[in-house]
């Protein structure tokens, strides 16, 4: 099956070279962006998840096409940013939907431009996974609620240990994908490794 055109790694690398960095980000949004900085202090590594980080040996970029708005993205995307912090192999850009909506269009979680969706890629921009708008904690925790006696409320706090175990599945995913680009034969005989 042929890559859709607007996935090849010279069109990612383009948008991954237009998308902006977590700080520039948010402030190009200040008046939408103070849910995302109450959840920055939030998003605390813990050692063992900087030691796995720390390891990462094969650069990753990655697109966050987000919706500055978006009340999952505020949850979700400060985790984000913590996890590429940890890593100097990860290059996290972040790119507003209606910015990149050519680009959201193409990579639609059940036929819908579903945010945040991350798009992950190796060293040269090949598309390696695409992965959003929400970890299997989160969609537990908003099916309890929402299919059950409750529902969530717009800005509603995300528990403690449903944020803790949302961020470590991110985190998982993050490395899954570092593994998968370890153990690629194509990067593998690139390197020598």
């Amino acid at each position: 099956m042929a890559m859709p055109t607007e996935l090849r790694p010279d069109i990612l690398k383009a948008w991954h070279e237009m998308a902006m960095q977590y700080d520039e980000y948010l402030s190009s949004y200040p008046e939408k962006s103070s849910r995302w900085q109450e959840n920055d202090s939030k998003c605390i590594l813990a050692s063992d998840q900087h030691t796995r980080l720390s390891s990462f040996t094969r650069k990753m970029n990655v697109i966050v096409i987000s919706g500055i708005w978006c009340g999952d993205c505020s949850a979700q995307g400060p985790m984000l940013a913590a996890i590429s912090s940890g890593s100097s192999h990860i290059d996290l850009r972040w790119l507003e939907k209606d910015v990149a909506i050519k680009l959201s269009n193409q990579v639609k979680i059940n036929a819908g431009n579903r945010v945040p969706t991350v798009l992950f890629m190796a060293e040269d921009y090949e598309l390696v996974q695409v992965y959003g708008d929400r970890t299997l904690t989160r969609y537990r925790a908003i099916a309890e609620r929402q299919l059950g006696a409750s529902c969530d409320v717009p800005g509603t706090s995300i528990p403690e240990d449903e944020f803790r175990q949302t961020q470590q599945e991110w985190l998982d995913e993050f490395e899954r994908v570092q593994l998968l680009l370890r153990l690629s034969t194509r990067l593998r005989q690139k390197h020598g490794d």
